[in-house]
């Protein structure tokens, strides 16, 4: 499922495999913090994330965002759930004044995406913060926990974990669901496709992400004990 040090200027990286959607997660880190913080006087570190599909990543090829003079709003909506959901499982007071760059760049997409990028995200950073406590830049992590995700969909009737394209796009429900190791939600981002859902169908669906999500965070902690 992940391929480590696939960036090997990156100070953490992964390629995260979820079925035939295939993700480059990359960590840098910056010695400085955005200005903004330095003009509220805000101490601690900044984690920022951005994503992009390459143009190859989908069947019809996709066209850059500079060749169209502005940013893709669903990058601009997936980059800050990304950030979001890292900044939640790290300690911003710990990292310093530094700043994680994250970057997700689609190589190929089947559905789940944004879900495969926050999971390989994590992974990216647990690596780069791992090399700021060797080199004795902190005294521990600062990333706190895992946190991964997963999507789940109700497709023909029946709830249906990590779908595809195809799945996707024939589901009646969609959700994506953001946790934390101890399965506590950081993020929850689902509706009914031209459709509607029950209480028990909306339980199933979330107990079975849960049960997804933990399974994607005992290959992140396999992988980062290797």
């Amino acid at each position: 499922m992940f391929t480590p040090g696939i960036a090997p200027h990156a100070a953490g990286s992964v390629l995260v495999a979820t079925g035939d959607t295939r993700v480059i997660c990359a960590a840098s880190i910056e010695d400085n913090v955005p200005r903004w913080m330095k003009e509220q006087s805000v101490t601690g570190g900044w984690l920022t994330a951005e994503y992009s599909m390459l143009p190859y990543s989908t069947l019809t090829r996709k066209a850059r965002d500079i060749t169209r003079g502005k940013q893709d709003g669903r990058g601009v909506e997936i980059q800050r759930l990304i950030g979001r959901a890292l900044r939640s499982v790290v300690d911003l007071g710990a990292l310093g004044a530094r700043t994680l760059c994250v970057d997700c760049d689609v190589l190929q997409a089947d559905g789940g995406t944004r879900t495969a990028s926050i999971t390989g995200a994590c992974v990216a950073v647990a690596l780069a913060c791992r090399s700021l406590v060797e080199k004795g830049d902190v005294v521990r992590s600062p990333l706190q926990q895992l946190v991964a995700a997963v999507s789940v969909g109700m497709v023909g009737g029946r709830p249906v974990l990590d779908l595809d394209y195809v799945e996707d796009k024939d589901a009646a429900v969609d959700f994506n669901l953001v946790l934390t190791a101890d399965a506590r939600f950081v993020e929850v981002q689902g509706a009914g496709e031209e459709a509607t859902f029950s209480q028990d169908e909306f339980d199933a669906l979330v107990a079975l992400g849960k049960k997804g999500v933990a399974e994607l965070v005992h290959c992140q902690r396999a992988q980062l004990e290797n």
